[in-house]
């Protein structure tokens, strides 16, 4: 009986004789990951088997490098993967921990259930503290920061981050606080923000975070952006960057000169209603285009010009911009495709 497929989806791979990082095609099933070069690919370029494997997250072996990681097998080979967000790379850890948590235990995998558990007072779970810290009205305030001539947008201080623990009653005393921020800067929840948090970040201390008004921080998936003093231009430019993060991940993208086809980050924004596109090996700091979505039209689509000839079939969508250029993305799904659309689709209409 084949094993069952549990997960898949685009994951950057470092490579095992080149180090380089590369999209690939993840599939996660009961027994193993394997990775392809394209999601079309019916030969695998790699099978990690999950039997005796160790699994670590977050991985911190690259300081350049967030939302990594590590799959040791049992021969001691190390796998690196990197999510291109944090929502997807608690999806993959979760399902991966669970696979080989069932090998070891000789069962079928099964997700555990979504209900609460008891907890006890003493026990703090992370991506539960993280979202309430995220609450708009009861969690930290997000704001606009000024240090070293450069302004920073949705972001906060390290000594506002132990103040809320504290009031929150999740921490005891600073030296507590200060620990459990320390947590979520490793696991990736938090990222440093300006010189000063940067090298706390890597300084080997016991707490990364540091109690100071002058280390900033901000949420992973906000939507944060550092601007300097700048021309006129380059401040409409950083105004795309306002909106809040409605959606994130990665789709396929035609190119509009070759009509080749690549693996693009995507990051939706609100008001203003913009989509930018990274490439998913080197980070968000700069995008490589933008589409601004006001009055766009954004529909699902069965053929697209050259998708063939790339080996790009099914779950194809358009966007058609309001001075009429053409965007073709691929989803990897068609419950995907539908979900981005109907995001696109009312940031369109709301965001200015």
């Amino acid at each position: 009986m084949e094993p069952k497929q549990i997960r898949e989806g685009y994951l950057v791979k470092k490579g095992t004789v080149l180090n380089s990082w590369k999209v690939v095609w993840v599939v996660l099933s009961e027994d193993g990951v394997e990775f392809y070069k394209r999601k079309t690919d019916t030969n695998s370029k790699g099978m990690i088997p999950l039997k005796g494997a160790t699994f670590t997250s977050p991985c911190q072996d690259f300081s350049k490098r967030v939302l990594v990681f590590k799959l040791q097998t049992s021969k001691n080979q190390d796998h690196y993967f990197q999510a291109t967000h944090l929502e997807e790379r608690e999806a993959w850890v979760k399902d991966i921990k669970r696979a080989i948590s069932c090998l070891e235990g000789g069962r079928k995998f099964a997700r555990k259930s979504t209900r609460r558990s008891i907890r006890l007072p003493d026990t703090v779970n992370l991506s539960e503290l993280y979202l309430l810290m995220k609450d708009p009205n009861d969690g930290v305030k997000e704001m606009k920061l000024e240090k070293d001539k450069r302004i920073y947008n949705h972001c906060f201080t390290g000594g506002t981050v132990v103040d809320w623990l504290i009031s929150k009653d999740k921490a005891r005393n600073r030296a507590e606080a200060l620990m459990l921020a320390t947590g979520l800067l490793n696991e990736g929840f938090l990222q440093p923000a300006g010189e000063v948090s940067k090298q706390g970040a890597v300084g080997g201390a016991e707490t990364l975070l540091l109690d100071e008004t002058d280390a900033l921080y901000y949420f992973a998936d906000s939507g944060f952006f550092c601007e300097g003093y700048s021309s006129d231009e380059d401040e409409v430019v950083k105004e795309e960057f306002r909106g809040n993060i409605v959606k994130q991940g990665c789709l396929l993208k035609q190119g509009h000169r070759r009509k080749n086809w690549k693996v693009r980050k995507f990051i939706l924004r609100d008001d203003p209603a913009y989509l930018h596109y990274y490439d998913p090996t080197k980070g968000d700091d700069e995008p490589l285009g933008s589409v601004h979505l006001r009055a766009s039209v954004i529909t699902a689509v069965d053929h697209v010009p050259d998708a063939k000839r790339y080996e790009v079939d099914g779950n194809l969508f358009e966007v058609i911009t309001s001075d009429e250029t053409h965007y073709f993305l691929q989803a990897a799904t068609a419950e995907e495709r539908k979900e981005w659309i109907k995001a696109m689709h009312t940031v369109s209409k709301t965001g200015k």
